[in-house]
């Protein structure tokens, strides 16, 4: 492990004030504004542990969702919400049909269930992945926001304002990943702000300082989009062939004028087994054509009706 260099000044656990820029050290990045910044979340490494979601309730002072079991896995919090702004999915493959004969790392495993005993070796039948914000590069529910609350930020993260927001809730349609919600508490939109507060403070988002086994990478955007490059050619080397990236430039999650996710994903089944859209799109795309289409509805609908009409006069004069 790489200790940075200025960690020697701090040797007391126990610290009278905030470290300076902070993040330097436990994430190896100066937060500077202007800069890109985002998450790298590695599924191959998660464990499911859920440190990520009770860091980001206790320093966002967020309320508990859904006490209690659902009944689907280990998962309680059941999906993203305005009280949950990092959801762990919990996915158990439940038949090696699901997995398409083989497992992850592509070994063919005879037919056998993943809930057999007898299995390959090293092989698992769980995926899991924290889920978040993506903060889009072209952010839907920010285009579809009708009084300004949704805004990109310093660091180019999209943030709500909860004192413009109106409620009205034309963000959560629109977001392609179901992440935006409205809070019934007071009525406004509400969603992960990768921890603006804290990036202004020089310190690294609660959820991935959290993370016990950096699945969750925080950093500059084009410094985790290498790292997540050479993350997959380590892991097709190690055979296993069906890792990917989710949301970097010309990959799935960046489709339909997406650009690209400063919060992306590396996954290892299909988008949709983790609860991802395959081909996410812009709503703003489709305005034009729908409206041209509503136009030439109204303008076929007129001529008819002129001819309609014409039809009827013509009639009626012969009928004289």
């Amino acid at each position: 492990m790489n200790v940075h260099p200025r960690a020697r000044d701090y040797p007391k656990s126990s610290l009278g004030e905030m470290i300076p820029n902070e993040s330097e050290l436990t994430a190896g990045v100066k937060i500077e504004p202007g800069k890109q910044y985002g998450f790298f979340t590695d599924t191959t490494v998660c464990i499911g542990c859920k440190a990520c979601e009770v860091a980001c309730k206790e320093w966002n002072n967020l309320p508990a969702d859904n006490v209690g079991l659902t009944g689907h896995s280990y998962d309680n919090t059941g999906a993203l919400s305005a009280n949950t702004w990092r959801h762990v999915n919990f996915i158990e493959q439940s038949s090696i049909q699901a997995l398409g004969g083989q497992d992850l790392g592509g070994q063919d495993l005879g037919g056998k269930s993943v809930r057999d005993n007898d299995q390959a070796p090293f092989q698992s039948g769980w995926l899991m992945m924290s889920d978040v914000c993506k903060h889009c590069h072209h952010a839907p529910c920010m285009e579809a926001c009708p009084t300004g609350a949704l805004f990109k930020t310093e660091f180019d993260t999209v943030v709500v304002q909860q004192d413009i927001c109106n409620g009205c809730g034309y963000c959560v349609p629109a977001c392609p990943f179901g992440v935006v919600d409205v809070s019934k508490a007071d009525g406004k939109a509400h969603k992960c702000t990768l921890c603006y507060d804290r990036l202004k403070g020089g310190l690294e988002p609660a959820c991935a300082k959290s993370c016990p086994t950096d699945s969750i990478q925080f950093g500059e955007l084009s410094d985790l989009q290498a790292r997540a490059k050479r993350r997959v050619d380590e892991l097709h080397a190690r055979g296993v062939h069906t890792a990917y990236t989710y949301g970097t430039p010309d990959s799935p999650g960046a489709t339909g004028d997406m650009k690209y996710l400063n919060a992306f994903f590396l996954l290892t089944d299909r988008p949709e087994a983790y609860n991802l859209p395959a081909a996410p799109t812009r709503p703003s795309n489709r305005v034009a054509p729908a409206l041209v289409a509503g136009l030439a509805t109204l303008g076929g609908l007129a001529l008819a009706a002129v001819a309609l009409l014409a039809g009827s006069s013509e009639g009626a004069r012969h009928g004289r």
